[in-house]
């Protein structure tokens, strides 16, 4: 093999190993996947799962509020002495650049006095009012208690 043809396989190959640098925190904080898995039975509580991501600030979520519900209350699930307990959280820190997600078995919404019109497939609006004063609504779809929850959720 030529020198000039050896250099630029060379070049190349270390070209394709270098790593991308990691993408910067997004300037805002936001939410993506957000779901809401309602009561099996009428009047119980409904849950809400999804991901917070962190802008370049730390942040806190200090309430989440829907129409669709007369109140929405932030819990952590977790498992003492082989029993799962469920406490209420008056808050939840968002790190600068890193996510916080709400999953079954973990830090979730609790949906109480749900419409009775949602159904499954809805579309439910949420507001997310966070300690710096910002705001973000976004649409979380409904689900029946008995549906999978979708791909990106299963964390």
């Amino acid at each position: 093999m030529n020198r000039p043809l050896f250099a630029l396989v060379a070049l190349m190959t270390l070209a394709a190993c270098q790593q991308e640098p990691a993408p910067a925190p997004a300037a805002e904080i936001s939410v993506t996947d957000a779901i809401i898995r309602l009561a099996p039975v009428e009047g119980r509580p409904s849950a809400a799962y999804l991901t917070l991501h962190g802008g370049k600030t730390p942040d806190r979520l200090e309430a989440v509020t829907s129409p669709k519900a007369a109140t929405i209350d932030l819990h952590e699930s977790k498992m003492e002495d082989g029993m799962m307990s469920m406490s209420l959280l008056t808050g939840v820190d968002v790190p600068a650049g890193g996510d916080v997600v709400f999953k079954s078995g973990g830090n979730h919404a609790m949906l109480f006095g749900m419409d009775p019109a949602v159904k499954p497939g809805a579309s439910v609006p949420l507001t997310f009012t966070f300690q710096s004063g910002k705001k973000v609504e976004v649409g979380a779809k409904a689900i029946a208690a008995g549906d999978e929850m979708p791909m990106n959720m299963e964390h």
